[in-house]
């Protein structure tokens, strides 16, 4: 097992495949991997998952032992599982395993399984359509095979001596052009780690295969950075004449908003106690990657300027309009105590509004504030070809109408895009295609109108959240919806409501639309679980096809930004009218790009990525249940394990 967290990326080609893998650690014992392999001889690409779970950790005298499952959803290509120990020696690593399906190889070893059950006796090669569990195959099959290995890694060279015994037979390889069988059931190589997480790797495999590899592993677990905002003079040394004219340097509330905001962070309202020892604010965070980093900023100006009779800290956090928590920490200043003892009184609450806030921040309004940044489209898996892709220049704009309405767009601009190489762009879905004519919304759209949309987002109460908006909703669909998130403060359960009415868009991205309409909703759970900082979403409702079910989802969240998750869905339409790939499932990554400047910034990369995209279980992209994600960030649980992150 890699270290937790780690996410990597593999590509390997030989004479018989070319095949490409993303590797999660999911936890410290549980590992996840997609496929995706081309087989050269013939025109066929395959799509598999597959799972290894640890079963106890290597002792002593004892190895370690894994069980895991190949091609667990998929269409049965290299249907395997195995079982498996490893213990290393020094620099010696060795492994012998047993295993079914493919592994089970020449068959010369009779199926132990078998005679616990008369089910593990059989194996059937038939899989539909692919991407359905084959539970009935599992473990099954009238004969196992072994296999193993060792590898040797040098102590003075980055470089691992690999030897390997495999019993596959290649049966499906038969199916091409050539016949082929492996001559040796052994193989060979060299692995050499010439970056920390960056391997190459070079073997000759089963007597008449020359093969390369490469692997790029990232520790998404890593802490982030905390970089410090540019150094400035603080309004309070500054003359009155080098500050904007309408600051009062003699108001506490001018002098701390105008150090928020070269911060990279805002102060919306604020106000003092009767008596004067408490001051209450509400803050947000423009540009810090972590808000317990915006937190320690906003706590340490506040410090600075707040009246000497203040002693404690409120600040209440505004996300993309919802105030979802509170932060009451003692004023640093207002004693000597240590920051150990300091972190231990802070304290985490709902978030809530300032009734009759005697200070509040007159945002602008009647001011478009426009951006542009290079960006991208990738098409992952198409059954013809590995990945297609667009780059583009994505120009934005955003019109403030208040403190929470805002109109807003997006506007692409192609540079270059391979898309109109498919060769997939007349859907054959039985389904209304509510999303398989992706490709012509690539092609013709390839320059268009992304989104133009009215947004308003507030919280009603500390539990209550809500979001409307009406306009161009994404590249397929225009229309009005909204959500609405029942949160309380400091609970692992939330529930929402979404809904949408929309229309399908013309294929160039412009304002027309397509005879297509749909209402689309639903109802949602949230579990916030205690385990490893996973969070899980359950929607049961109608979806873009007009078929019903439910979606569930699993992300987990690091607190340096990255996002890690899978979904599945499951709705009223069969396996074999959904066509290929038998339900909707896939990949979500939510990668910070903080680490590529040298300054405080919240971008992301975030993308979905699916195997194949079908029209069942089909939603609005960023539009169906999104405000328990958005506050991830905010919460209780994430505010309370940052501890000391939070204090200057």
């Amino acid at each position: 097992m890699a270290p937790d967290g780690t996410f990597s990326v593999t590509g390997a080609w030989d004479g018989l495949h070319k095949s490409y893998m993303f590797t999660y650690q999911a936890t410290p014992w549980l590992e996840a991997t997609f496929r995706y392999t081309g087989f050269n001889d013939f025109f066929y690409w395959d799509r598999n998952y597959e799972v290894k779970a640890r079963l106890w950790e290597e002792q002593y005298l004892l190895p370690q032992v894994s069980v895991g499952i190949r091609d667990a959803v998929g269409t049965g290509v290299f249907g395997s599982e195995y079982l498996v120990a490893s213990k290393s020696y020094g620099g010696w690593d060795v492994t012998l395993g047993m295993g079914w399906g493919r592994l089970a190889g020449d068959k010369q070893i009779t199926n132990p399984l078998g005679y616990v059950n008369d089910r593990f006796k059989q194996r059937t090669a038939d899989t539909g359509v692919g991407g359905e569990f084959s539970f009935g195959n599992f473990f099954s099959g009238p004969n196992v095979g072994l296999f193993g290995g060792a590898s040797y890694e040098f102590a003075t060279w980055p470089i691992k001596a690999i030897l390997e015994y495999n019993p596959d037979s290649y049966d499906f390889n038969n199916r091409g052009a050539r016949s082929y069988k492996p001559s040796s059931k052994v193989s060979y190589g060299l692995e050499w780690e010439a970056l920390p997480g960056l391997t190459f790797a070079v073997s000759h495999q089963h007597g008449d295969n020359v093969a390369v590899s490469f692997t790029a592993a990232l520790d998404t677990k890593v802490p982030p950075p905390r970089y410090a905002p540019a150094l400035f003079t603080s309004s309070r040394d500054l003359p009155q004449s080098q500050l904007p004219p309408q600051l009062n340097k003699r108001n506490w509330y001018d002098r701390l908003l105008y150090d928020v905001e070269r911060s990279g962070l805002l102060l919306v309202a604020g106000r003092l106690s009767a008596d004067g020892t408490q001051a209450q604010l509400i803050v947000g965070n423009k540009n810090f990657p972590m808000w317990a980093d915006a937190l320690a900023r906003h706590i340490a100006l506040a410090d600075l300027h707040l009246p000497p009779s203040v002693k404690t800290l409120y600040l209440i956090t505004e996300d993309g309009g919802h105030r979802a928590s509170a932060v009451v920490v003692p004023r640093p200043s207002a004693g000597y105590m240590r920051t150990d003892r300091l972190a231990r009184q802070i304290r985490v609450l709902p978030g809530a509004d300032l009734v009759g806030a005697r200070q509040q921040t007159d945002f602008t309004t009647g001011k478009v504030n426009f951006t542009a940044n290079i960006n991208n489209r990738l098409q992952l898996f198409d059954p013809d070809d590995p990945a297609r892709y667009q780059f583009y220049v994505d120009l934005g704009a955003e019109y403030a109408l208040s403190n929470h309405w805002a109109i807003k767009g997006v506007y692409g601009v192609d540079i270059t895009n391979n898309f109109n190489e498919s060769r997939r762009k007349n859907s054959d879905s039985l389904l209304p295609r509510v999303r398989s004519d992706i490709v012509k919304y690539l092609t013709e759209g390839e320059t268009g109108l992304d989104s133009l949309m009215i947004e308003g987002r507030d919280s009603l109460s500390p539990t209550l959240h809500y979001r409307l908006f009406g306009g161009v909703l994404e590249e397929m669909y225009s229309g009005v919806g909204g959500e609405l998130l029942y949160w309380p403060g400091q609970s692992r359960v939330a529930f929402g409501l979404s809904a949408a009415y929309v229309k399908q868009r013309g294929f160039d991205k412009s304002f027309d639309l397509l005879d297509y309409s749909v209402a689309t909703g639903f109802v949602s759970a949230y579990w916030a679980s205690p385990f490893y900082n996973f969070d899980a979403g359950l929607h049961v409702g109608r979806y873009l096809a007009k078929d019903a079910g439910a979606t569930l989802e699993l992300r987990r969240t690091f607190a340096n930004g990255w996002q890690v998750g899978v979904w599945a869905t499951l709705t009223d339409v069969p396996f074999d009218t959904f066509g290929e790939g038998s339900f909707d499932k896939g990949f979500y990554f939510k990668i910070p790009l903080n680490g590529l400047f040298s300054n405080n910034t919240r971008s992301a990369y975030s993308t979905r990525m699916r195997p194949i995209q079908r029209d069942g279980g089909q939603r609005l992209e960023n539009h169906s249940g999104n405000i328990f994600w958005d506050l991830r960030e905010t919460r209780y649980d994430a505010l309370v394990e940052a501890g000391e992150r939070i204090l200057p």
